[in-house]
C-alpha cells in the first residue's frame, strides 16, 4: 500500500537547494529594496518589494503541498488538459492583458497580478513530456518531429508579441527533444544560424556569405563523396546566404528599437552608458566593486543608492556581486548548476519515459534561466527580462517556478510505488 504522506521519498538535497536559494534571494531583494535612509525594521511592510517576496515565499508553502499531494499519476493523466488551459490564459492576454512597462503579459485582479507564461513552462513540460511517451512516438520521423516542435512553439506565438524573452526561454525544450532521438542537426542548425546573425550585424552581410562560402568548400573537400555532396553544398550555400542578407531587414524591422539598442551596445556598436546602457554598465560597476568576498550584507553602496534599476528583479545578481563579492557569486551559482545536475540525475533514474522527459525540461528551462540572466548582468549576453530562478523579485515567478520542480520531485517520489 503507498504511503500516503506528501512527503514520503521526496529529495531532500533538491529540496534543500531550493530552500537555500529562496532565502538566499528574498534577503538580496530586502537588500536591493532599502535605501539610505529606509526603516528596515519592519519585514512584513506590504508596501515594499520585501514585504511582498517574503508573503509569496508564505504563499508557496500551502502550493508545494497542494502540488505534492496530487498522485504523480495525476499530471500524466490530464497533461494535455493542463496545457490547453495555459494556452488558453496566455491567448486571453490579447484582451484581457494589462500593459506592464510597455508588456501586455499580466492579468491583473486589483492590487494582486498573474503572469501567466511563468506558468505555462509546466504545462508546456507536461505537454512535451506527454507527446514524447507515447510508445510510438519515433523523433526520427518527420510527422513527429513536426508535432513535437508545435507544442514547443504554439506557447512561443503566444508569447513572443507581448514577451520576447520569456519566448525565448521555451526554444529550450529542443535540448529535451535532442535528448529523445531529435537529429543533431536541428541543434547544429539553430547554433550556426545564431552565429550567423551576430556575424550579419557585426560585418557586410557580402563578407560573412564569402566566410560561410570558404567554410562549405572546406568541408566539401574533406568530404569522401563530394561529388554527391555537390548539389547538397549548393543548397546550403543559398541557403546561408538568403539568411545572411535577410539579417539587416529583420534587425531594422522586426525587432523593436530598445532590443536594437541592447545589440549594438553588446556588440560595441553605439555607447550609451546614460542610456540604454545605463543599466548594464551600473550593474558591472556594481559587481566588481564587491571585490573577493563583497563589502557586506546591506552595506553595497551602488546598491543602496538605487544606481542600477530593476536591481531586485533581473539585475538582483548585482547585488550579490556586491555585497558577497566574487565568493558568494560563486556559491550562487555552485547551488544552481548542482540543482541543475541534481535533477538531471533523478531524470536519469525514473521508471517511466514521462518522468524523465518532464525532468529534462525542468534542468532546460532552469538552465537557460540561470544562463540567461548572469551573462545580461555581465554584461555579455542583452537584456531581455528573464528573471534569476527562485531569486528574482515576483510571486509568478516564484510559483511558476516552484510548481515546475515540485511535480518533478512528486513523480521522482511515485517512481518506488510505480512498481
Amino acid at each position: 500500500m503507498k504511503n500516503q504522506s506528501v512527503t514520503n521519498n521526496l529529495d531532500w538535497i533538491s529540496v534543500f537547494i531550493y530552500i537555500t536559494l529562496v532565502v538566499m534571494g528574498w534577503l538580496n531583494i530586502y537588500s536591493s529594496s532599502l535605501s539610505l535612509s529606509a526603516d528596515n525594521s519592519n519585514i512584513l511592510d506590504l508596501s515594499q518589494f520585501y514585504g511582498k517576496q517574503l508573503l509569496s515565499i508564505g504563499l508557496t508553502i500551502p502550493l508545494i503541498f497542494i502540488v505534492l499531494a496530487a498522485d504523480g499519476k495525476f499530471y500524466e493523466k490530464f497533461a494535455s488538459i493542463i496545457f490547453v488551459i495555459a494556452l488558453l490564459s496566455l491567448a486571453g492576454l490579447f484582451v484581457f492583458g494589462k500593459t506592464v512597462k510597455g508588456q501586455a503579459n499580466w492579468y491583473s485582479f486589483g492590487s494582486f497580478g498573474l503572469q501567466p507564461s511563468e506558468f505555462a513552462k509546466a504545462a508546456t513540460a507536461l505537454a512535451l513530456a506527454k507527446y514524447l511517451s507515447d510508445v510510438q512516438v519515433n523523433l526520427k520521423d518527420l510527422n513527429r518531429q513536426i508535432q513535437a516542435l508545435g507544442i514547443i512553439f504554439l506557447p512561443i506565438l503566444l508569447i513572443a508579441p507581448h514577451d520576447p524573452g520569456s519566448a525565448l526561454i521555451y526554444t529550450m525544450f529542443i535540448l529535451v527533444l535532442y535528448r529523445e532521438g531529435l537529429p543533431a542537426w536541428y541543434l547544429w542548425t539553430g547554433f550556426i544560424a545564431i552565429i550567423l546573425f551576430v556575424l550579419s550585424l557585426v560585418f557586410e552581410p557580402w563578407a560573412v556569405a564569402l566566410m560561410a562560402l570558404v567554410g562549405i568548400i572546406l568541408v566539401h573537400l574533406k568530404s569522401r563523396i563530394a561529388d554527391r555532396n555537390l548539389v547538397a553544398s549548393a543548397i546550403v550555400f543559398v541557403l546561408i546566404s538568403g539568411f545572411v542578407f535577410s539579417v539587416d531587414y529583420v534587425f531594422d524591422n522586426v525587432f523593436k528599437q530598445h532590443h536594437r539598442d541592447r545589440f549594438n551596445i553588446l556588440l560595441g556598436k553605439q555607447v550609451d552608458m546614460k542610456g540604454i546602457g545605463y543599466n548594464t554598465n551600473q550593474s558591472e560597476i556594481a559587481i566588481g566593486s564587491g571585490g573577493w568576498f563583497g563589502k557586506g550584507f546591506l552595506e553595497g553602496t551602488q546598491t543602496k543608492g538605487g544606481f542600477v534599476p530593476e536591481q531586485h528583479t533581473d539585475y538582483i545578481f548585482t547585488t550579490v556581486g556586491e555585497e558577497w563579492g566574487f565568493f558568494g557569486c560563486l556559491v550562487v551559482i555552485a547551488l544552481f548548476i548542482g540543482l541543475i545536475f541534481r535533477v538531471i540525475y533523478l531524470a536519469e533514474r525514473q521508471k517511466t519515459k514521462f518522468s524523465r522527459v518532464y525532468g529534462y525540461c525542468v534542468a532546460a528551462v532552469l538552465f537557460i534561466h540561470f544562463f540567461v540572466n548572469i551573462a545580461m548582468v555581465a554584461g555579455i549576453f542583452p537584456t531581455i527580462g528573464v528573471p534569476l530562478p527562485f531569486f528574482s523579485y515576483g510571486g509568478s515567478g516564484l510559483w511558476g517556478f516552484t510548481i515546475l520542480l515540485f511535480i518533478f520531485l512528486k513523480m521522482d517520489a511515485n517512481k518506488v510505488n510505480e512498481w
